[in-house]
């Protein structure tokens, strides 16, 4: 149990030191921004507590924009993710998330795709939507949120291959 609690709260700060650091001055084209701190929201414990999940949910938004001043929008991001994750693991993984015996790195490449991307897509659109917020910029919502969750998706699977302990 220690062992779990431990790595979540290394697995928080390192994220969000990583996204500030470095990952925030990634800027392809003008719009193409990985967002990596999604990562936390993805592999916090299935079984763990949710009360708790949303509140360190929007604890990490809140911190990523405490150091990007930018208003709390990854706060709400965050929390909307967080909010939506049950129903999205229960159309991915199905009864097996009804079992509650999902292991993400055992799961079939197609199922966890499905929910990475879905999980990303979601939290970039909610967060380009509040950054924009503004219908007459549906269009650049749109084209951030697609291109920055493909960015993000594919570092997110290239994070889980290199530090699943399968390949340990």
């Amino acid at each position: 149990m220690n062992n779990k609690v431990f790595s979540n709260i290394a697995r928080f700060i390192i994220l969000v030191f990583l996204q500030v650091l470095i990952l925030n001055n990634i800027n392809f084209a003008g719009y193409i921004n990985p967002h990596l701190y999604v990562l936390f929201i993805l592999l916090y414990p299935f079984a763990g507590n949710q009360s708790l999940f949303l509140f360190l949910s929007f604890l990490l938004g809140l911190s990523i924009d405490i150091f990007e001043d930018s208003g709390g929008i990854n706060a709400a991001a965050c929390l909307v993710a967080a909010f939506v994750r049950p129903n999205l693991l229960r159309f991915s993984f199905g009864i097996s998330y009804d079992h509650q015996n999902i292991r993400l790195a055992a799961t079939p490449f197609g199922s966890k795709l499905s929910y990475v991307f879905l999980m990303v897509i979601l939290h970039h659109f909610v967060l380009f939507s509040l950054e924009m917020f503004s219908l007459n910029h549906i269009l650049l919502v749109l084209k951030k949120t697609l291109f920055s969750s493909i960015f993000t998706v594919i570092l997110t699977l290239l994070s889980l291959t290199l530090f699943s302990k399968k390949y340990r």
